[in-house]
């Protein structure tokens, strides 16, 4: 299992804040948001992380590395874009990945502005009992929220049975976070979809794709899942984490460090 974590938007919605700054480096209860996902799956029997960010952050992000216990088991990739305008889009970016690296592995990946707090131990064994691609899930009730991400159905097996992203009508209350497990057959296919001229950007379109051509199962979680969509989202999980970790050391993290 290899893992690539996305770090290469440019986040406009939150300027001037993410302006000279990537948005999966910014502090969250003391650490880079980047580390709770190292976190999350560094216990797990992953071969290397590796991270995809664009040309105007690729310093920072190297700086990052450098300051990591262990930074040989982290690689960072420039994908050569500096503006928001030229970037590859998340999907341009694992097709990057793919041909610089030439993979022979399954492949976890994600989204950087995002903290999830299931295990990932538990959606490892989803997708090897499932032996399909893999996305998440987790119900999210609120309409206005599920405009703004991909949605599902599934069967009574968890098989995926649509993916919309970003929906007008929403037919389920399935959310499908940007984190996915795809088999190395499967790999191959995102070349494929790109050069029929599909959308770069939002991986859910791929999923949408990918449904017709492959069996793809939905795991399910009920565990918190953080997203780092603006600036407002962004002073609330810090607010929160903030006060979880005043309450584990006594001043009033609770599994976050």
């Amino acid at each position: 299992m290899r893992v690539l974590i996305l770090a290469a938007g440019y986040a406009t919605r939150m300027y001037p804040l993410t302006k000279n700054r990537p948005k999966a480096l910014l502090p969250i209860a003391g650490k880079p948001v980047l580390d709770y996902l190292l976190e999350a799956v560094s216990a797990q029997p992953v071969h290397k992380v590796s991270v995809v960010t664009n040309h105007r952050f690729y310093p920072q992000f190297l700086d990052w590395r450098s300051q990591l216990p262990d930074p040989e088991k982290v690689q960072v990739f420039d994908d050569g874009t500096a503006t928001n305008e030229t970037r590859l889009g998340a999907i341009g970016d694992v097709h990057f990945f793919l041909e610089r690296i030439g993979i022979d592995d399954d492949l976890l990946f994600m989204a950087a502005d995002n903290i999830f707090q299931f295990s990932f131990a538990t959606f490892f064994r989803f997708f090897e009992e499932k032996g399909t691609d893999c996305v998440a899930r987790y119900r999210l009730d609120s309409e206005i929220a599920l405009r703004r991400t991909a949605v599902l159905e599934v069967d009574e097996n968890d098989k995926v049975l649509s993916c919309v992203e970003k929906p007008q009508q929403p037919k389920s209350t399935w959310a499908c976070p940007p984190v996915y497990i795809y088999r190395r057959e499967t790999l191959p296919l995102i070349k494929a979809y790109l050069e029929e001229g599909n959308n770069r950007d939002a991986p859910g379109y791929f999923v949408e794709w990918l449904i017709h051509r492959r069996p793809v199962h939905a795991f399910l979680f009920s565990e918190p899942r953080y997203d780092i969509g603006d600036l407002a989202s962004y002073q609330e999980i810090c607010e929160l984490f903030e006060a979880r970790k005043g309450v584990s050391d006594g001043t009033g993290s609770t599994g976050f460090a």
